[in-house]
């Protein structure tokens, strides 16, 4: 899987592309951990190229979606793919989380709440 990191202002995003799975979930963890340590709980997810995600993934993103909130911040994440997005809707999770058509809209989205 293909990692991408960067930030736009305090907001914190990561770019993934490939599988989202039981093997790559340690650095995208260990990341979101990071971030909001160091003081960005304002983290965005974009999953445009995932085109597989796992309960193991699934349960990272959920906790890393409860660490931001703790921290006063919020996980948001942006463009799902259709079988990423079924497996959201299966399990109920985009009840959760607030999930975005794409980055742009999702920026736009945590620049209302600061």
């Amino acid at each position: 899987m293909e990692i991408i990191k960067k930030t736009s202002g305090s907001i914190a995003i990561l770019q993934l592309k490939g599988r989202f799975d039981a093997h790559e979930v340690a650095p995208v963890a260990a990341w979101m951990q990071t971030q909001v340590d160091a003081g960005l709980a304002q983290v965005l997810i974009d999953l445009e190229g995932v085109n597989f995600i796992d309960s193991t993934a699934l349960s990272s993103l959920v906790r890393g979606l409860k660490h931001c909130r703790e921290k006063g911040g919020e996980l948001r994440l942006c463009n799902l793919q259709q079988p990423v997005r079924v497996i959201f809707e299966l399990t109920r999770l985009d009840k959760a989380f607030s999930i975005y058509a794409d980055q742009a809209t999702a920026l736009a989205a945590f620049q209302n709440i600061e």
